[in-house]
């Protein structure tokens, strides 16, 4: 997809009315209008968006509509789906399902916070790295190699054992662990996007480094810095229910992680327990499945080669 504004000449002389329709802010304001009509004319990203704005609707709404206190223990111990329990009660007679909604919002809140600031972080260091040659680009790639060689989840479960468990700590060590892949991929798209026409052109003309970063370079790889915000809630949300399974979590917090934490350290998985762990397992199969159809969707809109256009029907002439 070529995202590339119109090219401008540094001798360029234009009226007060083209020039305001050909300002960096008009320019990447179509262009982002562009970008959205083809992310939702694409029916994986449409398919995805679904699926994922169930999900944000349950962790909104959900907690609200649960009929009992995810955390109160009953006598009603190890019970199937029922009408009283939709989802069944654990060992300790807890409900399921009130546990199911308010662990929704715990585990998409937190996991989509941290992909967001991860992608923060990847696009400022993506972008400063491949943009500003010399000292600023040496530290930042050091950075990001000696980040690039450390095992991710494996960190994770050693300074998760260090300091106090809970989801701030989980989320600052995905964050440290995860921002350098995307950070890469940017750093040569800007190197390839600094070179170019218009970007001479705005330089010429006198527009602060800044302002070329975020109205010129960064509306051109708004399909990049999606595609990595994308995949990385994917992993954010994965490393989040690993960790909470394995224990280094906040097990008295409700999510799905502590959810198969539970269900596991319970005995739910051997005594056949399906309705304890099947939702959780389940949400985040599901989840993972509707972002993975958002990133190829973004995929396929960012790259020419993989876009499907529709074909045009030749209608033939019959002659008598």
């Amino acid at each position: 997809m070529d995202l590339s504004t119109p090219q401008r000449g540094p001798d360029a002389v234009a009226s007060p009315a083209l020039s305001s329709l050909n300002s960096p802010s008009k320019r990447a304001s179509d262009l982002l209008k562009r970008l959205w009509h083809r992310i939702a004319s694409n029916p994986k990203v449409a398919a995805g968006s679904v699926i994922v704005g169930i999900f944000v609707l349950i962790a909104i709404f959900g907690p609200l509509f649960a009929p009992f206190d995810p955390n109160a223990i009953s006598r009603l111990k190890d019970t199937p789906p029922n009408a009283h329990h939709l989802l069944g009660t654990t060992v300790l007679g807890q409900d399921v399902l009130s546990q199911f909604l308010y662990g929704t919002r715990s585990s998409v809140f937190w996991g989509f916070v941290t992909g967001f600031a991860v992608m923060v972080i990847s696009t400022a260091a993506g972008l400063a790295s491949g943009y500003f040659t010399g000292v600023a680009d040496d530290i930042i790639s050091w950075i990001s190699n000696v980040t690039l060689v450390i095992p991710g989840l494996p960190l994770a479960i050693v300074v998760v054992s260090f300091f106090p468990p809970g989801p701030l700590t989980i989320a600052l060590v995905i964050m440290f662990t995860s921002w350098a892949w995307n950070a890469r991929a940017l750093r040569a798209q800007t190197m390839s996007l600094r070179s170019r026409d218009f970007v001479t052109a705005a330089r010429s003309s006198g527009e602060s480094n800044w302002r070329i970063l975020f109205y010129e370079i960064l509306p051109n790889v708004s399909g990049i810095v999606a595609a990595s915000f994308v995949s990385t809630t994917i992993f954010v949300i994965l490393t989040w229910a690993a960790l909470e399974y394995l224990g280094l979590g906040d097990i008295n917090s409700v999510s799905w992680g502590s959810m198969l934490y539970w269900a596991q350290a319970g005995g739910g998985v051997f005594s056949g327990l399906w309705w304890w762990f099947v939702p959780p397992g389940l949400a985040i199969a599901v989840l993972g499945t509707g972002l993975t159809l958002i990133n190829f969707g973004i995929d396929e809109i960012a790259d020419p080669r993989l876009r499907k256009e529709p074909k045009i029907k030749v209608q033939k002439k019959v002659v008598a």
